[in-house]
């Protein structure tokens, strides 16, 4: 090796991105909008999951609920179970504006998918025109943004539209969140013999990605993936 070479690796081996405040601990952070260390200790969801639905399941087996129900997505990636302080800092995504936190919750779920079976497009659950209105914004479309561009899968932004402004899914009880998404969505894109992943930050009862992906399904739509941020447990 030259003494160019050398001199160039050792630049290359110093480089480090600009420091920022960390999210949660306040330490200065090369990592990204958190630390290192707090990333280490972030709820990953970690353990034998359902791959349908992503709870837990003993052996990683398809749970009871899913045999029994299944769902009309087949598959479900997440990337933290929804615990301190993830469930924070998707509550300050989402309420406090905090929208520069989706890119990174996007970077740590861009990994996760298989790379040998990826979709052929990204939906992102949509708000109605009311919500959007009151919020300014779309999270689930700010996460699926930088996901599409990372992956190379087209985003289909205006494909599905959520048809109903229905009461928030956290306000109800679980055995009525079902009934609530009932006929909410609607799809106007042709998705035959297509591979559609619905992109969203929280899935809890999964009632709402479960009626968005019927209304693809319906759109012939062949498989229906949903990828969350993080999954109640």
């Amino acid at each position: 090796m030259s003494i160019v070479q050398s001199a160039i690796l050792n630049i290359c081996s110093n480089f480090r991105l600009p420091a920022e405040p960390c999210v949660l601990c306040g330490s200065m952070s090369h990592h990204g909008v958190w630390c290192e260390a707090c990333d280490a200790a972030l709820p990953y969801l970690a353990g034998s999951h359902c791959p349908v639905c992503a709870k837990p399941a003993p052996n990683g087996e398809v749970c009871g609920h899913c045999l029994k129900d299944p769902p009309a997505f087949s598959h479900t990636v997440a990337v933290f179970a929804y615990s301190f302080p993830i469930d924070r800092l998707i509550q300050a995504m989402k309420y406090d504006e905090q929208i520069f936190l989706a890119r990174m919750m996007a970077k740590k779920l861009a990994p996760l998918p298989d790379r040998s079976n990826l979709p052929d497009c990204l939906i992102a659950m949509p708000l109605h025109p009311a919500r959007l209105k009151s919020r300014g914004f779309n999270q689930a479309q700010l996460i699926a943004k930088p996901l599409s561009k990372s992956l190379g899968i087209p985003l289909l932004n205006q494909a599905c539209q959520r048809l109903r402004d229905t009461p928030s899914q956290t306000s109800l009880p679980y055995d009525q969140r079902g009934k609530n998404m009932r006929g909410a969505f609607g799809c106007d894109a042709d998705f035959s013999g297509k591979h559609v992943a619905l992109v969203d930050d929280v899935m809890t009862s999964g009632a709402s990605m479960n009626a968005l992906a019927k209304a693809a399904l319906t759109k012939g739509a062949a498989r229906v993936s949903a990828w969350v941020i993080a999954r109640t447990t």
